[in-house]
């Protein structure tokens, strides 16, 4: 019975799901970012600009964590644009070369003198390989942060070309309801 039991586990193994061909849960990139947005604590637009460091790891064929961390200096002010957000992720394949997503994270925003907020988001949406050097990604989400920040749907874009198996160069914009963006590009290792 016991060899029975793992005969069929393992027969069953290759049907488990597991990322689409082509693409990997497991990267770390970083580069320039910028953002613009209304920031209803400070009842003004703010641009800001400056650095990003993002990344994830595949702990289990549908599983990743990720993480990301933003350094922006804020236009004509003293006040720099803090942001990380820690999550989880989960990928189920719907095709060869599309994977279906769905991402929680806990995020914190910092602008400092008191200035703060933390919350969650949540994202679902689509990753695919579009040609064999291109990988791009759709997803709607909601942000939540709290102490008077405003909590907001929106749409990320994003866009992957690789040079390399392990080597590329990503680009994102997070499209924010209200008109506030937030743009990254920056170069991609992946294993």
């Amino acid at each position: 019975m016991k060899r029975l039991s793992l005969a069929v586990l393992a027969a069953a193994l290759p049907l488990a799901g597991h990322a689409a061909d082509g693409l990997s849960y497991t990267y770390l990139e970083g580069g320039y970012s910028a953002s613009k947005s209304d920031i209803a604590p400070l009842d003004r637009d703010v641009d800001s600009d400056g650095w990003s460091i993002r990344g994830s790891a595949a702990f289990h064929p549908n599983f990743h964590a990720f993480g990301d961390y933003t350094r922006e200096s804020v236009d004509r002010s003293p006040l720099d644009r803090d942001q990380w957000r820690l999550g989880v992720g989960y990928n189920h394949e719907v095709s060869p070369r599309t994977d279906l997503l769905t991402r929680v994270a806990y995020q914190k925003l910092d602008f400092g003198h008191g200035i703060n907020g933390d919350g969650y988001s949540v994202e679902v949406g689509a990753r695919s390989v579009l040609l064999p050097a291109l990988e791009g990604y759709a997803l709607a989400g909601y942000d939540h942060l709290d102490d008077g920040f405003d909590s907001d749907f929106y749409g990320r874009l994003g866009a992957q070309w690789k040079f390399t198996p392990n080597f590329g160069v990503a680009g994102d914009v997070k499209l924010i309801k209200g008109g506030d963006t937030q743009w990254f590009i920056g170069p991609r290792l992946r294993w």
